[in-house]
């Protein structure tokens, strides 16, 4: 780590999407997010791979599917860890499967992949010079990870013993995943953090939280479970009428949610995730 650093072993640190036309991607989300794009693979490389920075901050990034890959495009998140390969055992210990094995990505870091007991694809990230994103939770960044489960207690089982996460409950029948040492590493590098949260009325323990859980509903038998990206927006209905010009489709209608104000998104290649605005006056149901 550096003194720099954003993340401990166990939040998710970064996101991305592989598609068919990765430049069309990166043309949509700069349209809808301001995003400044660059590829950064070699010249003579066989696909792209597309950063997405906002203000020169590393924010996510957009590439292109290997050959052969016969899935639709989709987000992916990837969580810090210290240990790729001790990682990858520890899942497979608890029940997960491999999918991609560990492998260095030139400098910057060592990434792997695997599956969680419902068949839910997450990728970890043992970071090199590639220290996560650093624009985060504003505009255009991603503000949560969101697991979509049925069978949320086996889903607990398996993340707390890979990366030593707990549900913790923040209303009636809603949890998120929380990192007992998250809260006191954000204090440490941002003091007065709980204090605030606190006074905005956040729910107790909420400054330990790293992502979302989200019940698939048992009428709902067609949607897999899977990892899921929301990013953050200044005007949630401005964001949907802006995808729907840029040629994506508006999946669910703005709505107002506790904390937020929250759209799903597909973009015209498939890739499909929530883009959310912050509204503190939204605090029903947030929780005590």
């Amino acid at each position: 780590m550096t003194d720099q650093d954003r993340y401990i072993a166990g939040v998710p640190c970064w996101a991305d999407a592989a598609f068919p036309d990765p430049a069309a991607a990166a043309d949509f989300y700069s349209g809808l997010f301001g995003w400044d794009c660059e590829d950064t693979m070699p010249a003579d490389a066989p696909g792209q791979y597309f950063m997405a920075r906002i203000g020169g901050r590393d924010a996510a990034a957009v590439g292109s599917m290997t050959e052969g890959t016969t899935t639709t495009a989709s987000w992916n998140t990837y969580v810090w860890v210290d240990d790729a390969d001790a990682t990858v055992a520890a899942a497979e210990a608890a029940g997960g499967s491999g999918v991609d094995e560990p492998f260095d990505v030139f400098d910057s870091g060592r990434s792997a992949s695997f599956t969680d007991p419902e068949g839910a694809l997450i990728r970890i990230w043992q970071a090199g010079a590639h220290r996560g994103s650093l624009a985060v939770n504003e505009h255009g960044g991603v503000t949560f990870n969101d697991l979509h489960t049925r069978d949320v207690d086996r889903a607990a089982a398996f993340y707390g013993a890979v990366f030593g996460w707990e549900l913790q409950e923040i209303g009636p029948g809603a949890f998120m995943w929380a990192l007992p040492a998250y809260g006191d590493f954000l204090e440490a590098s941002n003091p007065g953090m709980r204090e605030n949260m606190a006074a905005m009325g956040a729910p107790t323990g909420f400054e330990n939280v790293v992502a979302s859980v989200v019940r698939i509903d048992d009428a709902d038998t067609q949607t897999p479970a899977h990892w899921g990206v929301t990013f953050g927006v200044d005007d949630c209905d401005a964001a949907a009428e802006a995808a729907t010009r840029l040629g994506g489709t508006v999946l669910s209608e703005p709505m107002d949610l506790p904390w937020v104000r929250s759209t799903t998104i597909a973009d015209p290649q498939g890739a499909s995730f929530v883009a959310s605005q912050f509204v503190p006056a939204n605090t029903a149901g947030a929780g005590d």
